[in-house]
């Protein structure tokens, strides 16, 4: 099969960063499916685990965590799915991924693929879903029938991936007050068509913005842009007693102290810990995709395709590394065949 693999980690500019290949086509055992994949989309975590490092792979690494396909076989234990059903998936980090023409992936962590959308739109949609998901109902426990209606969230780095979905679930499913941030006109444009009532931009005094808008503190911050440079300023804003969750690592020690008198908490997400360490509740993610596909075809949420960079090869997915990496993405990069 085809696929686009790595041997070595290097910068992206360096044309074998990334590598069309040929590799041989998996079978499927177990719970696994066999899917034949039609579209990706690209990620930060992709480039974080393509970034440079001492080390090399002695077969082609295949990276790639969004993808939209077809199931082609089951295997044995498989009760979900059955060949020829359309599904969507984030996948397992810890296995291949899906920058290939077949991939295996656990039945537990896949769902349904929105009817209503092609599979570019849908491959925009499993990773960031699940992690803004995950972050907003199950690390902040916001409602997700309008419990907390009228709450405010702070969501930094609302144009991107993961900021594109959280303020579409926390406007339209928890009800919230949603605040996000954005630094570029047509950044702030894009989030306030997906339903914030407010922008701020984090590459200026956020504590002072906020405030601007009324809000002393907040009610939930979930952090998707840089927890360094930001942690100090959202302990400054968080309502006491109450939340900030982040995805993003941090490169220094975060200073947790700061939220003692507001006896505030400090949480981190990261989705791929159910396939990670085969949690007991890793079917959730099963439940959670086909519960996001349902809510797409309602026209309740919206796919967030940004870019379309045409088919699945190493010279597309080099250049969309190479945007990523520049922080001036705008929603979800997909490509699609190969």
């Amino acid at each position: 099969m085809k696929a686009v693999a790595l041997t070595h980690y290097l910068p992206i500019d360096n044309p074998d960063a990334l590598l069309d290949v040929v590799l041989p086509k998996p079978e499927a055992s177990g719970r696994d499916l066999l899917v034949k994949i039609e579209a990706i989309a690209v990620n930060p975590v992709d480039t974080k685990v393509r970034s440079p490092k001492a080390k090399f792979e002695l077969t082609p690494r295949v990276l790639g965590w969004d993808a939209a396909g077809v199931v082609e076989a089951v295997g044995p234990e498989v009760t979900l799915f059955k060949p020829g059903d359309a599904v969507y998936y984030a996948g397992d980090i810890t296995r291949p991924g899906s920058n290939a023409e077949y991939q295996l992936v656990d039945e537990r962590i896949v769902g349904h693929k929105p009817a209503s959308l092609d599979f570019a739109g849908a491959a925009a949609l499993p990773l960031t879903a699940i992690t803004a998901w995950e972050a907003l109902f199950d690390r902040l426990r916001v409602g997700k029938s309008g419990a907390d209606a009228g709450k405010t969230v702070l969501i930094v780095g609302g144009a991107g991936g993961v900021g594109s979905i959280a303020i579409q679930l926390a406007k339209q499913l928890a009800g919230l007050t949603v605040i996000a941030t954005a630094a570029r006109a047509e950044s702030q444009a894009w989030v306030k068509q997906l339903g914030a009532d407010a922008t701020v931009d984090h590459r200026q005094d956020l504590v002072a913005q906020v405030r601007s808008l009324g809000h002393q503190y907040v009610d939930y911050i979930l952090c998707f842009n840089n927890t360094d440079q930001h942690f100090a300023a959202l302990a400054e804003l968080i309502a006491p007693q109450s939340t900030i969750v982040t995805i993003v690592e941090n490169a220094r020690p975060v200073p947790v102290e700061l939220l003692k008198s507001k006896s505030a908490l400090y949480s981190q997400e990261f989705m791929f810990t159910r396939s990670m360490f085969q949690t007991a509740d890793m079917i959730e993610q099963h439940r959670l995709l086909n519960e996001v596909a349902k809510l797409v075809d309602a026209g309740t949420l919206r796919s967030t395709v940004g870019e379309h960079y045409g088919a699945i090869n190493a010279a597309n997915l080099r250049r969309a590394h190479a945007t990523l990496e520049a922080g001036q993405t705008i929603g979800k990069i997909v490509l699609e065949c190969f």
